[in-house]
């Protein structure tokens, strides 16, 4: 797809990469909660469940204005062809389903010091072990709707609303993980496009 082998080489990755990268980084996060910051199962749990919670909202930002944002000059074309465009463009590559490190991880971080910032060392843990825990449902949900076969009514939704993004209308639909955030911004798909 690429000229560069280097280029084709960092933009594809096996689905369980995120997994194996960010799992045990999520195992981390639990382990300090309980262990150095003495936080409360409820606590604990509530963080998670917001950490959640925000990465839906991320998901939904970043798809929509970062992912699907124009660039005018060839440079910025280039690069959102390598980070969005070309799912786009061959939405049935399984290698190019799932963030890619050199993407994810420089935007783990970020929003790791973002919320460090605001939460402080005691409840960054658990709530960003719930933002990573979204982050990994999304990816993986994402590989899912393009490979599987789903017979599950819910799966079955979620695949024909990520399809029709693909194949009918991408200026709407940018929730992958869950519909919601389309809900509240109106980007739902409009009445003609079969959904």
């Amino acid at each position: 797809m690429f000229k560069s082998d280097i280029l084709d080489f960092f933009t594809r990755i096996h689905y369980l990469v995120p997994v194996a990268i960010y799992l045990p980084v999520i195992i981390l996060c639990f382990y300090l909660s309980v262990h150095s910051f003495d936080l409360t199962f409820l606590r604990i749990i509530l963080l998670v469940a917001l950490g959640i919670f925000i990465w839906t909202l991320a998901e939904y930002l970043l798809h929509r204005f970062i992912f699907h944002y124009q660039p005018t000059s060839e440079f910025g074309k280039k690069i959102h062809f390598i980070m969005h465009g070309v799912h786009h463009d061959y939405p049935s590559d399984s290698k190019r389903l799932v963030f890619v490190p050199s993407l994810s991880i420089p935007l783990a971080l970020f929003f790791y010091g973002l919320f460090y910032f605001i939460l402080g060392n005691h409840l960054v843990y658990p709530f960003f072990a719930g933002f990573l825990i979204g982050y990994l449902v999304y990816d993986e949900t994402h590989y899912a709707l393009h490979h599987f076969n789903f017979k599950n009514k819910f799966w079955l939704n979620l695949k024909h609303h990520h399809m029709i993004h693909h194949y009918k209308d991408s200026e709407h639909g940018f929730g992958v993980s869950s519909k919601m955030w389309d809900y509240v911004f109106r980007t739902t798909f409009k009445k003609d496009s079969g959904e």
